[in-house]
């Protein structure tokens, strides 16, 4: 049955169906942290619990599948979510996790080639309802897929030896963030096509090595990553913010 989704200003019927996939498996290395940085907290909740609700923010995204490494028991302390499941299927690529996520969410629910996939990191807690709602109606609709993204504003240098080599150009540079979105068959497709040929970064390079082009969708500035340390208080300050740190 067609379902009705509010695009803000008007109202249309579509028959997509909306899938999250959150690749979360990875160790976090980088936080210097005891934890893998997913399950630090932030407020009451964890990083990868804010990655969750903000996913599960829009209601036509019907399910969510959070990836997680072979052995990892720390996810059974988290709170139940409705429309959440994990899969201890992670590999030790991204590409590889996103992977054998798709694979489990066929399993789960059915998944099927025209389905939509919404991958976002578990390290970017601080995705607003408004940017994911943006993202879904400009892509939904179109032939590829498409990411969230903002355009490069600051300038750029090369670096060479702690040295400048050069100034590069930042016209036509986009800052990937996501979630990123595909139907799930390209995105399998995709995925298959890139064994062997040095893992992809994110899901769009991925695709882009299909010769396809993803639509860029304008994100927000406040959509950042967790990487180091110093972006901890960073992502605190968003969430109270935005009213979702308890």
């Amino acid at each position: 049955m067609p379902r009705l989704r509010l695009d803000f200003f008007a109202f249309r019927f579509v028959s997509d169906r909306l899938f999250g996939l959150i690749p979360a498996a990875g160790t976090g290395s980088r936080m210097g942290a005891m934890v893998p940085k997913q399950y630090a907290r932030l407020g009451a909740q964890t990083m990868l619990e804010h990655a969750i609700d903000a996913l599960l923010s829009v209601p036509d995204v019907e399910h969510v599948l959070v990836v997680v490494a072979p052995g990892d028991i720390v996810h059974r302390q988290l709170a139940p979510r409705a429309r959440t499941t994990f899969a201890a299927v992670g590999g030790p690529t991204r590409a590889d996790s996103v992977r054998n996520g798709l694979q489990a969410l066929r399993a789960q629910v059915g998944l099927g080639a025209d389905d939509w996939v919404l991958v976002h990191d578990a390290a970017r807690p601080c995705l607003a309802r408004e940017e994911l709602s943006r993202l879904i109606v400009q892509v939904v609709d179109d032939a590829v897929g498409g990411l969230l993204a903002l355009p490069v504003a600051d300038t750029l240098k090369r670096g060479d030896h702690g040295r400048v080599e050069e100034t590069v150009p930042r016209d036509c540079l986009w800052r990937a963030l996501t979630p990123q979105m595909f139907r799930a068959g390209v995105l399998t497709q995709a995925l298959a096509a890139a064994c062997g040929e040095g893992a992809p970064t994110d899901e769009a390079a991925a695709v882009e090595r299909l010769k396809l082009r993803p639509r860029l969708v304008e994100g927000f500035a406040t959509n950042i990553k967790v990487t180091v340390p110093s972006d901890w208080a960073l992502a605190e300050a968003i969430l109270r913010a935005q009213g979702r740190l308890a």
